[in-house]
């Protein structure tokens, strides 16, 4: 009897600490890939074509309205709130959410 005791604790002790460890590891990705995110610069060959601007503000194009930022395009992969986060057309670069390219599309409800 008390042989299938210690057996059923560490059962228990090996699931309990397993999941814990997996929790961790499932996080570990989205951390590392936050961090590995380079800021795109104005000088990128793909956002000079695209016209980004790290400002919005500065922004001279036809239609151009003051509320035509990263933060409120369909493209745009960071939280409300962040200064920079990812987006969709430059992948592996952090945009400033205060930015605007020609690719900007309203986001849904935004």
């Amino acid at each position: 009897m008390q042989q299938t005791d210690l057996v059923r604790r560490k059962i228990i002790k090996t699931l309990t600490l397993g999941t814990a460890a997996a929790f961790i590891v499932a996080r570990l990705p989205k951390a590392a890939a936050a961090a590995a995110l380079v800021p795109l610069t104005p000088a990128d060959p793909t956002a000079a074509a695209l016209g980004y601007v790290e400002d919005s503000s500065h922004v001279s194009d036809a239609g151009h309205t003051a509320a035509m930022n990263c933060s409120s395009c369909a493209q745009y992969l960071g939280k409300p709130g962040d200064a920079r986060g990812g987006c969709n057309i430059y992948a592996g670069k952090s945009v400033n959410s205060k930015g605007w390219c020609k690719a900007y599309a309203k986001k849904p409800g935004a």
